[in-house]
């Protein structure tokens, strides 16, 4: 049963202007060192920070109260799986909320142009 869904859209040029400015205290406040370290990989590399930051946001979009309050950003990780499938992983406040809420999935989609990322994201709640 889906329990949760957040949108969100960024301009690209937010986040690479956020990175030419505040370097990598921006970096380390937003983003944990594996979602820098594929980020910068990726020739385009601030498309992919949009994304991951776009899914993040997503994610508290859809967990929607005031427990988002508490997590951190990197309470929230977005990786890719062995097909290259966005996926979360979670810790800290934002892993106890999952567990609190008895979320079994979260769903993540994230697309990206040269100006835009957009992610959605969809809580899974097990019926069982």
């Amino acid at each position: 049963m889906i329990i949760g869904i957040g949108v969100d859209i960024v301009e690209v040029s937010r986040i690479k202007n956020a990175v030419l400015r505040w370097e990598e205290s921006f970096l380390r406040k937003i983003f944990t060192d594996r979602e820098v370290n594929y980020s910068k990989a990726r020739k385009f590399c601030y498309q992919h920070l949009a994304g991951r930051f776009a899914a993040k946001e997503a994610v508290l979009k859809a967990i929607g109260d005031f427990s988002i309050r508490r997590m951190e950003w990197h309470n929230i990780e977005v990786l890719n799986d062995s097909f290259g499938k966005p996926v979360i992983h979670l810790s800290g406040e934002a892993k106890a909320v999952k567990e609190k809420k008895k979320i079994s999935d979260i769903i993540i989609s994230i697309s990206h142009t040269r100006s835009y990322a957009v992610a959605n994201a969809l809580l899974i709640k097990d019926d069982k």
